[in-house]
């Protein structure tokens, strides 16, 4: 077996381990007899344990963010409400199929507080989800957006997708469909847009 397709297998069986045993209960032992490989293969790919297991959950989140991508991507003449609508429904739609990475990326996050390697591993992922996202924004937009505001516009869905599943998960009953909540952004928007001032209940709190 080649250096190549070790790394690869490594990160195969990463991949699965997170999704059947969680993060926290996995061994370099673990990964070595599930990918058919050694110990010291996850020393030269990966440097250690923890930093294996986090380049697959970040695998797992940019094939994710590729999927939902593809779904909004595919609504050729809607609207940016009506994509970001879409997007929400594929969010909740494929949350089961996330959860155990997003899981292990909360832990991992935990864990990287005292390691600024981890740390910084993190955000390499979180730069990566952010520009391909900024690229369906623009997309979405018809290249009307300067580089910097389709980031900017990038981590705000990345950030109601992740809080969206994060509600999803721990409230599911509660949690609103994508067509309650495209309906809720679009009567604030009318009401925005119409210089409607909130009301006196809303005044009072």
């Amino acid at each position: 077996m080649s250096r190549k397709s070790h790394r690869e297998a490594l990160l195969a069986a990463a991949k699965e381990l997170i999704r059947t045993r969680g993060y926290g209960h996995i061994t370099a032992r673990d990964l070595v007899a599930a990918s058919n490989t050694n110990l010291a293969s996850i020393g030269y790919h990966f440097g250690s344990k923890d930093a294996l297991l986090n380049e697959a959950i970040g695998a797992a989140l940019e094939e994710w963010t590729d999927a939902i991508g593809q779904v909004t991507q595919a609504q050729r003449g809607a609207s940016p409400l009506q994509r970001l609508t879409g997007s929400w429904r594929a969010v909740l739609n494929k949350a089961d199929e996330i959860r155990p990475y997003l899981l292990a990326f909360f832990e991992a996050l935990t864990q990287s507080a005292r390691s600024p390697e981890l740390a910084e591993q993190l955000a390499t992922h979180y730069r990566k989800q952010r520009e391909r996202v900024a690229g369906f924004v623009a997309d979405d937009f018809g290249g009307a957006l300067d580089d910097r505001t389709a980031r900017d516009l990038a981590t705000l869905v990345i950030a109601l997708s992740d809080g969206l599943m994060i509600q999803s998960f721990a409230d599911p009953e509660q949690t609103p469909s994508a067509n309650r909540l495209a309906a809720a952004v679009a009567a604030a928007g009318a009401q925005l847009a119409a210089g409607h001032p909130p009301s006196a209940r809303s005044r009072r709190r």
